[in-house]
């Protein structure tokens, strides 16, 4: 409860890049020992959201945009092998929670519930291919750039875009067509790190 309460308040800026996580405050502020506050800042550096510094403890990690792309470079090689491998897995509940993965985010204007409804559903994606490790590393990197890149993306180009790429890559596994499954995912994720690149270079020209 306490990694996902403080992981929900990362990923949504609550907790900005630089927040030191000091055991003690949250320990009070959970009414817990530290025991647990420690366990759960320990599973979130694992998952790159946290890291320790001498003298400081727990910090809520600041990336910067080279390191975002390389994270992006490797989430298309996870999850593009994770797509092919789930594909001849795939049956009609897959399709359908996929399905309300999209309506929902289709029918949301908070961009907040944008980020978290593209990690679902990114997740669902790699989910019938039956290797957890897999997904807890797919996760591990649509954590971290999400974390990043969503808000940006969102106020940049809005959710019909990225949508529509949903629908393309949904459409490719109901077809059972996992070439095109695989090329549609490696183009939407790439898409979102040109336009990263962009946005950067337009805020460095300022």
């Amino acid at each position: 409860m306490i990694r996902d309460q403080l992981r929900d308040e990362i990923l949504k800026g609550t907790l900005p890049a630089g927040t030191q996580l000091r055991q003690d405050a949250l320990a009070e502020r959970f009414s817990t020992s530290r025991i647990p506050v420690r366990e759960a800042l320990r599973k979130l550096e694992t998952e790159g959201l946290v890291s320790y510094e001498r003298n400081r403890g727990a910090i809520v990690i600041e990336m910067d945009v080279t390191q975002i792309c390389e994270l992006l470079d490797i989430r298309v090689a996870l999850e593009c092998h994770a797509i092919r491998l789930s594909i001849p897995n795939m049956v009609q509940m897959d399709f359908d929670q996929m399905q309300e993965i999209l309506d929902a985010y289709s029918a949301s204007e908070s961009i907040t519930e944008w980020a978290e409804y593209n990690r679902r559903f990114h997740l669902a994606l790699s989910a019938p291919a039956n290797n957890l490790k897999l997904r807890r590393l797919i996760e591990e990197f649509c954590l971290n750039t999400d974390r990043y890149t969503h808000e940006m993306m969102s106020i940049a180009t809005g959710k019909e875009g990225p949508q529509s790429d949903h629908y393309e890559i949904l459409d490719a596994c109901k077809k059972g067509d996992a070439d095109a499954a695989v090329k549609l995912l490696e183009l939407h994720i790439l898409e979102t790190k040109k336009n990263l690149l962009a946005t950067d270079r337009m805020k460095q020209a300022l």
